[in-house]
């Protein structure tokens, strides 16, 4: 089974790095409920191991995503099956990467490059608490969490999916720590720097399984490449207004 759902990733990936995002004229209520706005983005898929190993099951993990822009918001939504929920360390800061937690990469102008320590490049890792973690430029993890909104909310009937949704302001890469910063303001045509992951842990002091919407080449063996090189993100294209 691991092994088969490793084979689909692998032709998946192709059709997962070029993404066309459609515009909004609603923005969106990020409250983790659907609404009809959402009708026109399509699904797409989070099928690549990017650490650790393969869930056993789609019960185990299982994540879609959908993408959305208006002038001042990247807007995701994930559609996520897991099936234990974990949130260990009290301190969003500590270990962030080994509860359960939503990580979202962004490159505002999709240039790539190390941003580990940074901010040309972002990795938020959204907590079950809707905090928003990443490394600054001292190399130690900040919040950033007045950069989006973040809600998710899980079916009140089985199975108890979990629809978690964002709202992503992007920032020029002078960003910096400790001072005023303006957003950018979303346009049409511009290309940004996308991937998407789950941190999913089911009871064990770290994390059993990262999955991602993008295939990433191994170095020196590892594909949890993503929190340092930008390049390894995918790319998406905001569509004109209709």
């Amino acid at each position: 089974m691991k092994t088969a759902a490793l084979t689909l990733g692998l032709l998946m990936s192709n059709a997962a790095m070029a993404i066309d995002v459609e515009h909004t004229a609603t923005p969106i209520t990020i409250d983790g409920v659907s609404e009809s706005a959402w009708d026109q983005a399509k699904w797409q898929p989070m099928p690549f191991l990017m650490d650790g190993t393969l869930p056993d099951s789609d019960k185990d993990f299982k994540g879609r995503y959908k993408l959305l822009w208006d002038e001042n918001y990247l807007y995701l939504q994930a559609d996520i099956v897991d099936d234990v929920l974990i949130d260990t360390h009290p301190d969003p800061t500590d270990k962030y990467w080994d509860d359960d937690a939503l990580e979202v990469f962004i490159d505002s102008d999709a240039a790539g490059g190390n941003h580990q320590f940074n901010h040309t490049a972002f990795a938020y890792h959204i907590g079950l608490d809707n905090q928003a973690a990443d490394f600054g430029a001292d190399k130690k993890p900040h919040l950033y969490t007045d950069h989006l909104i973040s809600h998710w909310q899980r079916n009140s009937t089985a199975p108890y999916n979990i629809t978690w949704e964002v709202a992503i302001k992007l920032y020029p890469n002078d960003f910096q720590e400790g001072v005023p910063n303006t957003p950018l303001k979303l346009t049409a045509k511009q290309v940004i720097g996308f991937m998407l992951a789950y941190c999913d842990n089911d009871g064990s002091k770290i994390r059993e399984h990262f999955m991602g919407s993008h295939e990433v080449q191994p170095v020196n063996g590892s594909r949890n490449l993503g929190y340092i090189d930008a390049s390894v993100f995918g790319k998406v294209t905001l569509l004109p207004k209709k």
